[in-house]
């Protein structure tokens, strides 16, 4: 792999828009806005609705950038991450420590001022659990880092609740628990693929740690996991049948997968797995919304 001091050019704006890993912010932010629109009957307001999703962007992007910053020698070693800006030398620590600082301050600024204290606090803790604890910590110290760091991941409905709404809801934490049991047989998947990778970067993933086999079993035990806590928004009231039925016939999709990856894997099937586990939730935030305002 390229050395990480090796290939030193002059920063662009785009190397600072790739270190707050615009995709994942969108993908937070699509739960966001779930999260927001379930929580009201009629429409958000529009004033909530494009700061309170601003300021969760900025301070999910300055966790994205922190992220960068610690994990910039393993990213080197991984095929994944090795082109990363901090990987490659285009940014320097002192530069991405600035930037994740600004961005960082001037979300929370925004969600204090302009939406409410709750969310931005939320937000912070959300921030602190992804930056500091899962990265900084749990993600070289057990193979269970991505169980138990997940939950920050699975924030960001109840971010967007919070922000419509300036409560801590039971419907909300519904949401967060549906994201918290998707994210390991998500994740897992994708370990799998790279479990080499993994391996030589000494991030104790639970491939490497405890082997394909006991990862698969887990990715199954979570999937059936997620299928019954996604029926839950149906036997609370949250949502009617619709909802019931997408979220049954997803869960069978992703059960079905899962038992695909554990019985009869082809080298593609877990990046399939990994694939079909964001369509998954994307399409089952999609019938929540639907069902909301059109049943």
């Amino acid at each position: 792999m390229t050395d990480i001091t090796s290939n030193r050019t002059t920063a662009s704006w785009r190397d600072f828009y790739e270190m707050c890993k615009p995709r994942v912010v969108l993908l937070m932010l699509f739960t966001s806005l779930v999260g927001m629109f379930l929580a009201v009957p009629g429409m958000v307001p529009l004033n909530i609705l494009i700061l309170g999703n601003l300021g969760i962007a900025l301070v999910a992007g300055s966790g994205a950038v922190v992220n960068h910053l610690i994990d910039r020698k393993i990213d080197v070693m991984m095929k994944r991450t090795h082109n990363r800006p901090m990987a490659q030398g285009r940014i320097e620590p002192l530069q991405a420590t600035i930037f994740a600082v600004v961005i960082g301050v001037v979300g929370m600024t925004i969600l204090i001022r302009w939406v409410n204290p709750l969310s931005a606090w939320l937000t912070l803790g959300s921030f602190v659990g992804y930056a500091f604890i899962y990265t900084g910590y749990l993600k070289h110290a057990t193979p269970q880092n991505i169980v138990i760091g997940g939950l920050s991941g699975a924030m960001p409905p109840l971010l967007g609740w919070s922000a419509v709404t300036g409560t801590i809801d039971a419907d909300a934490l519904v949401l967060v628990l549906i994201i918290f049991a998707w994210t390991p047989p998500h994740f897992w998947a994708l370990a799998i693929h790279r479990k080499d990778e993994y391996a030589k970067s000494g991030v104790p993933m639970l491939p490497v740690t405890h082997g394909e086999f006991v990862t698969k079993v887990h990715i199954i035990i979570y999937t059936l996991m997620l299928v019954v806590v996604s029926i839950i928004p149906f036997l609370s009231g949250m949502s009617g049948l619709l909802y019931l039925i997408t979220a049954l016939v997803l869960g069978a999709g992703f059960i079905g997968w899962s038992g695909v990856l554990m019985f009869k894997p082809k080298p593609s099937t877990a990046m399939d797995t990994f694939r079909y586990s964001i369509v998954y939730l994307a399409v089952l935030f999609v019938a929540l919304i639907v069902d909301h305002y059109l049943v």
